[in-house]
């Protein structure tokens, strides 16, 4: 990996290698050359030193947050409401989303260090829907944050949201698109997902559980000031990354490659400039997509 490694060693341990290696299909020249690209990212745009006072407006309606329960497998929950978007710099709302994603992985106690989405649809509509923060948005979670989604659970979603999927969901790796689905309060059938993945007593009341408590700004506030003393503490203890809780062991890291091997490309394979992404989407195809999909509302 070279010198520049040495600066950030935790994300090149086992753990985080093989997720690298996962995104990108087995193939070790791509994978070396996108962890590589996430090295010089976290050493430019140093995610793990944003701190909540940096990012607490953006936080105030509750548009992402992490739940204070985990799924049934003991991953960390965000909850994500797009329809309670509060401003409209991109910047600021990207510096979140990875100041969430940061603090997610640091409190994670998952050993393959996946996470959950629970993806609210309620008051959703198409002018939620951004080009930028969209394509944003999935450049930082495919280049940077490989391999974390474990599951998305998109919860009422409107028809017109349904058209927009058809379009993306063919540009989407089959094993990224396998983690979405969609849940509808009156589907029986689609309930079963939440009930399988989550404990009814623990699970908000907005996503069909019996927890009452919602999303509370000063109380999270407070939550995510101790979380920064303690993102603070492993800086100061030399860690530049909260990535040091994902570490497998050698049993784990080679149990988790054979399920995977059916999956593994050659490395013979041309190392091009352009790496497919397993969450991103052309340029011109997202417009066309968010076009048809505002179009279609009308």
């Amino acid at each position: 990996m070279g010198p520049i490694a040495h600066k950030l060693p935790v994300l090149c341990s086992d753990a985080s290698i093989l997720r690298y290696l996962k995104a990108r299909n087995w193939n070790t020249k791509k994978a070396n050359k996108m962890l590589k690209e996430t090295l010089k990212w976290r050493l430019e745009y140093k995610p793990e030193k944003i701190s909540w006072e940096d990012i607490a407006q953006e936080a105030k309606t509750g548009k992402i947050y992490r739940a204070n329960y985990t799924d049934r497998q003991g991953r960390t929950v965000l909850v994500m409401r797009p329809s309670s978007q509060n401003t409209e710099s991109t910047t600021g709302q990207i510096r979140y989303l990875v100041y969430c994603m940061e603090h997610a992985i640091l409190s994670s106690n998952s050993t393959d260090g996946y996470m959950v989405w629970l993806i609210d649809f309620h008051g959703w509509n198409t002018s939620c829907l951004s080009l930028k923060v969209t394509r944003d948005t999935a450049h930082v979670l495919q280049n940077h944050y490989p391999e974390r989604l474990g599951l998305a659970i998109l919860y009422n979603p409107p028809k017109v949201f349904e058209s927009f999927w058809v379009m993306v969901r063919p540009f989407l790796e089959s094993k990224t698109s396998k983690k979405v689905k969609f849940v509808y309060s009156n589907n029986p059938e689609s309930l079963k997902i939440m009930a399988d993945n989550f404990d009814a007593d623990k699970l908000e009341t907005s996503f069909g559980g019996k927890n009452p408590i919602g999303f509370n700004y000063e109380d999270y506030s407070q939550r995510m000031m101790e979380d920064d003393k303690k993102m603070t503490r492993f800086i100061d203890s030399g860690c530049s990354s909260p990535t040091y809780k994902a570490l497998l062991s050698k049993s784990q890291l080679l149990d988790s490659a054979a399920s995977d091997f059916d999956s593994q490309a050659s490395d013979d394979e041309s190392d091009t400039d352009e790496i497919p992404s397993n969450l991103g989407l052309p340029d011109d195809k997202l417009q066309e997509a968010t076009s048809a999909t505002t179009s279609d509302s009308r």
